[in-house]
């Protein structure tokens, strides 16, 4: 068969347009109840659906309102807050009266209904002004229409005015209360999307919107990702081998914008106008193309990954379990870079934890260049102690700010730091880091295994003067012992050593056990 130019495109710049851009429908869209839109909508409930930017919210929405629209009984509203942040009240509720006015009447009009010169004459005498206003606008129209229920979607909830926020969640609340056993209500059902989960706003002390269901929206699945390349595939004839397919849904996860970003790639950038297959050695190319590439997408969330890396950095090392309500993990959560479930939490995909990794021990892998020899021990084993005695120069170079800059515990950041560090020798798949593993007896702070052969540090502040027995004590016999490792290394960040007085490492042997010890100075 011969190669045919597309009609379509793989849409990674905003919403799709399923005529322009290769679409497909999610899957599994429910609330806690598990519970469908469709079934919501029905019942007449309110909901909050909530994902990350560029996850698919706005194209599913407008979606499921074309579909509803085939039912006579209903009238589909499609607000968006996109553009509302900073507006005042009047400007607010002024632009919600236009747009919201316009749809109603021209929907209205499109189902004949025989109460439509009642409506506008109402809507012509009646102005928005405020959320009491806002409020009256339905019980009017409560009152006026039999049989026709206002669904209203509002897209980009998270930008409302702050100043209005309270007032309404409120009122939409009052009026779900007011009219809830009634299924003759003109204000049937309201879906507010965003990337927040609106339901858990408190203000003031209560949630005004604790009357609503929880609705996740869920990444593509494996089928998706599937029929999405092959709608490419049956206008082009230009294949994805089974393996490209699953490469892509392992690498993304599902992330529809990645989904689609890789698609353009590996067809436009990779094997273009042609049908020999797409295989998973090209999809591994549009990976790497992906990891350097300046976008919007990784624009968007690369303020929320830089805002708490030593989070992140800690849950791409499997450093910690999921604390349901922790500030930063809720913000990473939100901002789609990391994935909670029960206990378990990652990093949401593997593109992310690749690009994120790479750009927070980006300064620290140009102070060093693993190639040198003296890294290297003739067996082709680490030679830890060259790797830390220069370690412990890249922190004298730095200087000690770095250990002050956060709320967090000095060697919180110690951690890091020597995490990037022993990370440029892992980068490239030459080995592992485990970052807060567990083993038989505790948690290892840190173990790099290089060339099969395991290298444990334990890394500690010095506040006072047991604290090198300690780590010494607690490096033998709790690690290095079940490890069945016969040397090991501490670490130990110094406040009282002032940054840049170099000490000579000190060698102790415990309980058959050689140990390494290195005291870095970061007092100021």
């Amino acid at each position: 068969m011969n190669y045919k130019k597309p009609e379509r495109i793989f849409e990674d710049s905003g919403t799709v347009d399923p005529k322009m851009s290769y679409h497909i429908e999610l899957e599994n869209v429910v609330n806690t109840k598990n519970q469908d839109i469709k079934t919501m909508v029905d019942l007449g409930r309110y909901f909050s659906i909530f994902a990350p930017r560029q996850s698919g919210k706005t194209t599913f929405f407008e979606g499921f309102c074309h579909k509803l629209e085939k039912d006579p009984a209903y009238v589909a509203i499609m607000l968006s807050f996109q553009r509302h942040k900073n507006l005042d009240k009047q400007r607010f509720y002024k632009l919600i009266q236009k747009d919201f006015y316009s749809q109603l009447t021209d929907r209205l009009g499109a189902v004949n209904c025989p109460k439509l010169d009642i409506i506008r004459a109402y809507l012509d005498s009646h102005n928005i002004t405020d959320h009491i206003s806002f409020c009256e606008l339905f019980e009017e129209l409560n009152r006026i229409i039999e049989f026709k229920k206002i669904v209203i979607f509002i897209d980009e909830f998270d930008g409302i005015p702050n100043n209005e926020l309270e007032n309404f969640l409120t009122t939409l609340r009052d009026l779900y209360q007011k009219y809830k056993k009634r299924t003759d209500k003109a204000l049937y059902s309201v879906g507010l999307v965003g990337i927040r989960n609106i339901t858990k706003l408190i203000v003031g002390g209560v949630s005004p919107f604790n009357i609503a269901d929880q609705v996740k929206l869920p990444p593509f699945t494996l089928k998706n990702v599937r029929d999405l390349y092959a709608q490419y595939t049956e206008e082009t004839n230009q294949l994805f081998t089974e393996e490209a397919v699953k490469k892509v849904f392992d690498e993304t996860s599902g992330q529809p914008w990645l989904v689609n970003r890789i698609g353009t790639i590996l067809t436009v950038d990779i094997k273009p106008q042609t049908t020999d297959p797409i295989s998973k050695e090209d999809v591994e190319k549009a990976v790497e193309i992906l990891l350097y590439e300046e976008n919007s997408h990784f624009d968007n969330i690369t303020e929320k990954a830089k805002q708490y890396k030593e989070t992140f950095i800690d849950i791409v090392f499997d450093g910690v379990e999921h604390i349901p309500g922790d500030e930063e993990q809720s913000l990473l959560l939100t901002h789609g870079l990391i994935k909670a479930e029960g206990k378990k939490i990652r990093v949401s995909n593997p593109i992310y934890k690749k690009r994120f990794t790479r750009m927070f021990f980006r300064d620290i892998a140009g102070k060093v260049d693993i190639s040198f020899t003296r890294y290297y021990l003739p067996d082709g084993s680490l030679n830890m102690e060259r790797v830390l005695v220069d370690f412990e120069k890249y922190i004298a170079r730095i200087g000690a700010a770095a250990f002050y800059s956060t709320n967090k515990p000095m060697e919180v950041t110690g951690k890091f730091q020597l995490t990037a560090w022993l990370y440029q020798f892992v980068s490239e798949g030459k080995g592992e880091l485990y970052y807060e593993s567990k083993t038989g007896l505790g948690i290892m702070d840190i173990m790099l295994i290089y060339k099969d052969r395991k290298y444990i540090i334990e890394t500690k502040v010095k506040r006072y003067r047991g604290t090198v027995d300690e780590a010494l004590e607690q490096l033998a016999e709790k690690y290095l012992l079940p490890e069945r490792v016969s040397q090991g290394y501490i670490v130990m960040f110094d406040p009282k050593t002032r940054v840049g007085e170099l000490c000579t490492p000190q060698k102790h042997i415990l309980e058959g056990k050689e140990i390494l010890s290195f005291n870095i100075g970061i007092g100021r």
